[in-house]
């Protein structure tokens, strides 16, 4: 296995102030140090890390700094993360511009994935008609990414318009761009991540593995998650891609990311 960890972790999930006034700076950001997220992360034991667009492009000016911590912690740049609302035409050159500077600053410095979580719940309730211009917008991010030599991915994600089994089923069809499994979102959604593995596992690069019990999201192996069986349905299919474990926040990052990669090793040791 390809093993990586989201930074996300240090400092938790927030986004950009910015974005408040300008949608092309509407990024989401992690208020932690990436240089310590990055040597916890090493330690863990973790080969290579994805990072939210926010984090990543506060290094624009930074580049050879930025490269030089990679080399200094041996560790892959596996992806970046990013996003928007995607259904409103007034706004989506704004976040489609934000996606493409995001897209050639992380291919630049090393990245392989580009991932996009996203589709705005109106205030009045989905439109039937947001899923086909989700589906569109996503096309266009396939498009920025191929542009740059990523792998785009859709990540489904409580509170966007694809957080449940069948809103994932309605837009898959729609649009051309990979799935990246969340497996703790699918199931908080109300799916089974075992069964959403199957039924797209042919489109599916790249997967974020996260534990969940309890309305809670968990180091690896502290949920009742079924890796074990994902890690079956993806071998079947060849899968040899990235596995990044992802989680939200955690009292002691660097603890949770061993946690999780004891446990890894433990399902490693088993196969």
């Amino acid at each position: 296995m390809k093993l990586g960890y989201q930074t996300n972790t240090w400092g938790g999930v927030v986004g950009h102030p910015a974005g408040v006034t300008s949608v092309k700076d509407l990024y989401y950001l992690a208020n932690g140090s990436t240089e310590e997220a990055l040597r916890d992360i090493a330690e863990a034991g973790f080969d290579g890390f994805e990072i939210f667009d926010g984090n990543l492009m506060q290094f624009k000016d930074r580049k050879e700094e930025f490269k030089s911590l990679l080399q200094h912690h041996s560790l892959h740049l596996i992806g970046v993360y990013s996003g928007g609302n995607f259904i409103f035409p007034d706004i989506l050159e704004e976040e489609l511009q934000k996606i493409d500077e995001v897209a050639a600053f992380a291919a630049e410095v090393g990245a392989e994935h580009l991932v996009v979580g996203g589709g705005a719940v109106r205030a009045n309730g989905i439109l039937e008609s947001d899923y086909a211009a989700l589906g569109a917008a996503l096309d266009r991010v396939v498009d920025i990414a191929n542009k740059y030599g990523l792998v785009a991915s859709y990540h489904p994600h409580l509170g966007t318009n694809v957080q449940a089994p069948e809103q994932l089923d309605k837009l898959m069809p729609l649009t051309k761009i990979n799935l990246c499994p969340d497996t703790a979102h699918i199931e908080a959604g109300g799916g089974d991540p075992v069964e959403v593995i199957k039924k797209y596992r042919d489109r599916i690069p790249y997967i974020h593995f996260k534990d969940y019990a309890n309305g809670e999201f968990l180091p690896l192996g502290k949920g009742h998650q079924k890796f074990d069986e994902m890690l079956r349905l993806l071998e079947e299919v060849q899968y040899d891609g990235w596995i990044t474990v992802e989680l939200d926040s955690w009292e002691d990052p660097k603890q949770g990311a061993k946690i999780s990669r004891s446990f890894l090793a433990n399902l490693e040791a088993k196969a």
